[in-house]
């Protein structure tokens, strides 16, 4: 499926997955602007990683998964998928701040939280290893007999398809037939490297024909599109169809992290066809199909700004780890306590 025939598939997209993504990716985009601004402040320690421009497909996925049934793998840019998913809000201020309270107690942070019991994996840095990761928790169901139609998942940048442990995962999958899907956010850099410095082929979602998995691309600017074409993906790997491999092309709209500046991206980039904000593109999909007013749009603002306010509030109150009381078990089954 290429660009070209995706519109095609708008009329597919319910109203309420539409209205579920968009939900999503607002709630992200105003919880990481709180967190970029105690960044800014000095308030956290490390760094802070937008998703910005990045939201359509990373809440298209969420979206598309379930709680406590499927497993998700996050990385640097999946806070709207996170969402989408069902994280708490709580767990990012509370691990962003270094609270106690938190699913890592304080121990590890920023976006190296997860709650693996549900389905949400801790981010793991090395690019691409995230694909093996979930292929293996997938395979170790099928031997124990517990797929039960669960479906696994993960999103990576342009940059992790050119590393060893992304094309081992993918053939891993594809040669088991797992119920995976894999997104590419091709946004044209990894870090400060551009495309054609990384791959040579025309297009990633060339490389899916190699691997023996089914392919998709998408304008991961189109709110619509990603929603439908990620949707129905997931909906493929669920029903036995192995793994689906979508290459979204983007641009993530702040530098790599808070600390990056981005100036090496090209101005004719910036103002290219996929330099636009896929939140404000949504937006305006969603008003022009009469599945959002503005009045609504509005209240979900507040609402979701209050949110973002109470859950930093609470995490600052709350106590750092006390290293003298540490049982050191954040996410270790209960049973291994006064083990280690």
């Amino acid at each position: 499926m290429t660009e070209q025939t995706i519109s095609k598939a708008h009329k597919e997209l319910s109203e309420d997955h539409a209205r579920d993504v968009f939900r999503a990716m607002l709630r992200a985009r105003v919880l990481e602007t709180k967190l970029s601004n105690l960044y800014k402040a000095g308030k956290i320690v490390g760094g802070v990683y937008l998703g910005k421009g990045q939201e359509a497909i990373s809440a298209s996925l969420g979206a598309s998964l379930t709680w406590g049934k499927d497993i998700f793998s996050p990385l640097i840019r999946d806070q709207a998928g996170r969402t989408a998913f069902g994280e708490d809000p709580l767990d990012a201020t509370r691990t962003y701040l270094g609270s106690a309270e938190g699913p890592m107690r304080g121990r590890d942070g920023n976006i190296h939280r997860g709650r693996p019991a549900e389905g949400l994996l801790a981010m793991i840095s090395h690019l691409g290893a995230a694909v093996a990761q979930v292929g293996g928790i997938l395979l170790a169901r099928r031997i124990k007999g517990e797929m039960d139609g669960c479906v696994g998942a993960t999103c990576v940048g342009d940059g992790a398809t050119s590393t060893g442990a992304f094309h081992e995962g993918l053939n891993f999958i594809a040669v088991e037939r797992l119920p995976m899907v894999v997104i590419v956010a091709d946004n044209q850099f990894a870090y400060s490297t551009p495309t054609e410095r990384q791959y040579a082929c025309e297009n990633l979602i060339d490389r899916a024909k190699g691997y023996g998995v089914q392919g998709y691309s998408v304008d991961g600017t189109d709110m619509l599109a990603c929603a439908s074409v990620i949707g129905n993906a997931v909906a493929a790997a669920r029903s036995g169809n192995g793994p689906q491999l979508i290459v979204a092309k983007l641009l993530r709209l702040s530098g790599h992290g808070e600390h990056d500046d981005g100036a090496y991206v090209p101005s004719e980039v910036r103002n290219g066809k996929y330099g636009r904000d896929c939140l404000e593109v949504g937006k305006e999909q969603l008003l022009e199909k009469g599945w959002l007013t503005e009045e609504e749009y509005t209240k979900w603002m507040v609402d979701f700004n209050e949110e973002a306010q109470e859950a930093v509030a609470m995490a600052q109150r709350e106590d750092a780890p006390n290293p003298y009381k540490e049982e050191w078990t954040a996410i270790a089954s209960p049973s291994l306590k006064g083990l280690e």
